[in-house]
């Protein structure tokens, strides 16, 4: 077991809420502790020796506590290999006791940034006396102990209690990793704020940080094994009210409901999503209608999906959401009669997103041993809508295309977006072909909603290659088509629109999403 007995510790912690739970057992096998300013007092206040550091090493602790244990008795006594003859003959000569344990934490510098501090004071809140305590024990696992987590010491205690005062090289490998997790995660907090103060969205070395949420029953699919991280805290703006516990797909659908639900006007609108892609949105002037609206576009595709609804549920919403079958409810509230109402079903997912960041400024992709990075795609139109058809489009044409355009960026490519006033009526997404995609969108508007059909509007992600996409959404009943542009066929195309008596109009906005 490579028992190693400990019979000095140092202590620095910033949290020191939980240390009469363990100086007990400290006690108990005679440890000595070495400890600094605050958590030298708080130890001394629960009536337990204590040496404080400057005592310890002979050295004041110097610029307003810049330098308090980066000092070579500390050090040194941490670092030696104890096996190493040489490093015992060093020791003894300076008369350096060794130091078996380290319980360090970090300054919470990642809550700091919460609370909008100016730089200067920010800047005293990276830690580095902590960060080197810790990863110099964590480096000499194989002799010392290192608890860089207060949510650690009720497992130091078990392995110190078990073992007679000695911990284990298993149980000293398992905090070393943690400690390396730790000033991992510490310094891509620090490296990613100054990064983006300096506005340097590329840097040459890009590090990234979670922290774990929950493990999560799979992944995809039942052989793959999930996990859920978080970059910030964001996440706790989600709160789960009612139903069984989420899995990677569940997320993966939340997510891109939140991004459409975001998109809408404030307490107006209402998306459906399967399998990531939005099968029906809609933002009409009630909860109701604008229910009903979005799942009229394609109920078969709604079973068993997400839906975000940007207000707060009613009791009437209620009894209509319970009519079908949806895996997870979002919204920003449910009123108590409306709870009721929605409970009924034992494993649906309730979710209130009222108080959830949507703030985030970059994109990533992995791809195996790499990733792509990019700006997250905030923008709806860069720059002035283009009338290219000799028809030119009504005021509330341009609204209903609009909204059209918008909903094409949350749906795979290619995408085609068909929308009668403020409500989808088609969606075709992911085809490779983008007339497959106008041939889906069309069929599927034909299917459920054949009477919004004539005078209704389409969206494309993406510029026409040929005019046969315009020519199918003609031969349907579509007056009005908002795209890009910018294709080497845009003559033909724009021809096309005017022979068939359609509106087109060029955003030079394109809106992929693979």
């Amino acid at each position: 077991m490579n028992l190693k007995k400990i019979k000095r510790a140092i202590v620095s912690v910033s949290d020191k809420s939980n240390l009469e739970s363990l100086l007990p057992t400290l006690k108990k096998f005679n440890i000595k502790i070495i400890s600094s300013g605050a958590s030298f007092k708080k130890i001394r206040s629960l009536k337990y020796d204590c040496v404080d550091v400057s005592s310890y090493t002979g050295f004041d602790e110097m610029l307003d506590g810049r330098v308090k244990t980066l000092h070579p008795k500390i050090h040194a006594g941490i670092l030696n290999i104890r096996k190493n003859k040489k490093h015992k003959k060093d020791l003894i000569k300076l008369k350096i006791p060794n130091i078996d344990l380290v319980i360090v934490d970090l300054y919470p510098f990642e809550k700091k940034l919460t609370e909008k501090l100016n730089f200067k004071k920010l800047v005293e809140h990276i830690d580095i006396g902590g960060s080197t305590l810790i990863r110099a024990a964590a480096k000499n696992f194989n002799d010392v102990t290192i608890i860089s987590n207060i949510s650690d010491y009720k497992m130091l205690v078990k392995e110190l209690k078990k073992n007679k005062g000695s911990t284990s090289i298993k149980f000293r490998e398992l905090m070393s990793a943690k400690a390396f997790n730790l000033t991992a995660y510490y310094d891509s907090v620090i490296s990613n704020w100054i990064n983006s103060r300096i506005n340097i969205k590329f840097p040459s070395k890009k590090t990234l940080h979670g922290k774990l949420i929950e493990n999560l029953r799979y992944g995809e699919n039942p052989h793959q094994k999930g996990s859920l991280y978080s970059s910030s805290d964001n996440l706790s703006g989600l709160k789960k009210i009612h139903g069984k516990s989420l899995s990677y797909n569940n997320y993966n659908d939340i997510y891109s409901a939140l991004s459409i639900a975001k998109s809408l006007k404030k307490n107006k609108g209402v998306a459906i999503i399967k399998h990531a892609n939005p099968c029906g949105v809609s933002e009409e002037n009630t909860q109701i209608k604008s229910f009903k609206n979005a799942l009229n576009c394609d109920p078969i595709s709604a079973f068993g999906g997400a839906v975000a609804i940007n207000s707060i549920v009613s009791k009437q919403l209620a009894i209509e959401l319970n009519k079908v079958f949806f895996e997870i409810i979002l919204s920003k509230g449910f009123k108590e009669d409306a709870l009721k109402i929605l409970k009924k079903r034992k494993n649906v997912r309730l979710i209130d997103f009222s108080k959830f960041d949507f703030t985030s400024n970059e994109q990533l992709l992995f791809l195996g041993n790499t990733f792509l990075v990019q700006d997250v795609n905030n923008i709806l139109i860069n720059k002035k809508i283009k009338v290219v058809t000799s028809k030119k489009p009504t005021s509330n044409q341009l609204k209903s295309l609009k909204f059209a355009f918008n909903i094409c960026k949350f749906a795979k490519s290619n995408a085609i977006v068909l929308v009668n006033k403020n409500s989808t009526i088609g969606i075709g997404s992911g085809q490779p072909s983008r007339l497959d995609s106008c041939k889906i969108a069309s069929q599927k508007a034909l299917k459920y909603l054949p009477e919004k059909i004539i005078n209704s509007v389409a969206a494309s992600d993406a510029f026409f290659p040929f005019p046969d996409g315009i020519q199918e959404l003609a031969r349907f009943g579509i007056k009005a088509i908002i795209q890009p542009g910018g294709s080497i066929n845009d003559r033909k195309v724009i021809q096309a629109a005017n022979k068939a008596g359609l509106v087109m109009v060029f955003t030079e906005t394109r809106h992929f999403k693979h």
